[in-house]
């Protein structure tokens, strides 16, 4: 998969980033071509070669019929958090990682239902805040919408659940 300057990209576990640069570095006889990425997040730059992207897991922004199938399992989707948090957290961090929307969706909502019935630890509630936030992020993106509008859209969905949208840490 190729990106282009200015391309928004998904970058697993930190969210939306922007293509910045596209550089090539020489490593001794062997020259590797890299992508510079700026992180929305955090205004991080990060570097990834050209032979890791699949590594990494690097992908285009959601398109916007992928983002109403997310939001149709934050509104009616079945989801059963583990009740050890020590098993629920090892999973939540295996669906941050691989950066599917639709997997960090779910670890949104699981940690809502947690979240709804007892207080989280330190943890879950910075899990939950990184989810909320790389959620909101790609359906702005994908929707060209402000985040105050996508905080109403997730508001709605949520409200199907009978669940509420957290407040950002």
């Amino acid at each position: 998969m190729t990106f282009t300057i200015g391309e928004k990209v998904v970058y697993p576990n930190h969210g939306v980033a922007t293509v910045e640069n596209i550089s090539t570095r020489s490593f001794g006889v062997r020259f590797e071509r890299f992508y510079l990425l700026r992180l929305s997040c955090n205004n991080m730059t990060v570097m990834v070669p050209f032979s890791h992207v699949d590594d990494v897991g690097l992908r285009k922004v959601t398109k916007n019929g992928e983002i109403a199938r997310v939001l149709c399992y934050l509104a009616t989707g079945e989801c059963k958090p583990l009740q050890d948090w020590k098993d629920r957290y090892k999973e939540n961090c295996e669906k941050m990682r691989s950066g599917s929307l639709l997997e960090i969706a779910e670890v949104f909502k699981s940690l809502l239902i947690v979240q709804a019935e007892r207080p989280l630890s330190f943890r879950e509630k910075k899990m939950l805040d990184r989810a909320r936030q790389m959620v909101l992020t790609e359906i702005c993106i994908s929707r060209a919408i402000r985040e105050p509008e996508a905080i109403t859209l997730l508001d709605d969905v949520l409200a199907k659940s009978s669940l509420k949208m957290p407040a950002a840490l």
